[in-house]
């Protein structure tokens, strides 16, 4: 049986008044990353001014 997974997709906007957006994204990989979710895409879209982090993990 193939393995199961679930999926989790971050979106972070350019803020005003926000910490850079490296910082942000490092952030959000930490959180990620200590809660078992594995980053497998990122995605820039100029047209929201952001990215998208893309995470799995086993169901």
């Amino acid at each position: 049986m193939s393995p199961q997974w679930k999926h989790h997709v971050t979106e972070l906007t350019y803020q005003l008044f926000e910490a850079p957006m490296r910082e942000r994204i490092q952030a959000e990989l930490d959180q990620r990353g200590a809660q078992g979710w594995e980053l497998v895409a990122v995605e820039h879209d100029p047209a929201i001014l952001g990215t998208r982090l893309y995470f799995k993990q086993p169901a």
